[in-house]
């Protein structure tokens, strides 16, 4: 699969999962040194917003905007995933007053179980991912160009219609 940056080709590395799929498990750490896995959440609606770098306006952006209106569904676990490390999430999530499930991928296994890796930047494809209580992916999208925002909306429809 490609994207763009800036109208230039990306390539990322891997399949990506497809809706109506049994989403990748994986097993990640959050900032407080715990080790949280995909499955630990069966029984949620879990939405998983990806971005390439968290000291980034559009990533800023996104992971702001699914902090404040994921917090409002009830029945949901949001995570952000990058592959920032643990410092530079942290640093980012303390500066602008954001507690949240905040999950560094440093060892790329997330990117490459869900096809996201762009090995020519060395970062995630931005993208969002819902899945239901039984761990199947019911809602997908990778931002065709990397400088855009997600589909907020669509994302968090996906989410309330299984909650």
């Amino acid at each position: 699969m490609e994207i763009t940056k800036r109208g230039a080709a990306i390539k990322l590395e891997g399949e990506q999962p497809k809706v109506g799929q049994a989403a990748p498990d994986f097993t990640l750490k959050n900032l407080k040194d715990e080790t949280v896995h995909l499955s630990d959440y069966l029984g949620k609606v879990i939405l998983i917003s990806v971005i390439p770098n968290i000291d980034t306006s559009v990533c800023a952006l996104q992971t702001k905007h699914f902090n404040q209106v994921a917090g409002e569904l009830v029945g949901a676990q949001l995570m952000t995933i990058s592959n920032n490390t643990k410092a530079e999430q942290a640093d980012w999530c303390a500066g602008n007053g954001v507690d949240m499930e905040m999950l560094h991928d440093t060892e790329l296994t997330f990117a490459k179980a869900y096809g996201l890796y762009m090995p020519e930047l060395e970062l995630l494809a931005r993208s969002v991912f819902v899945i239901d209580q039984n761990g199947e992916l019911i809602y997908e999208e990778i931002v065709s160009e990397m400088t855009h925002e997600p589909n907020y909306e669509a994302a968090l429809t996906a989410a309330k219609e299984v909650i």
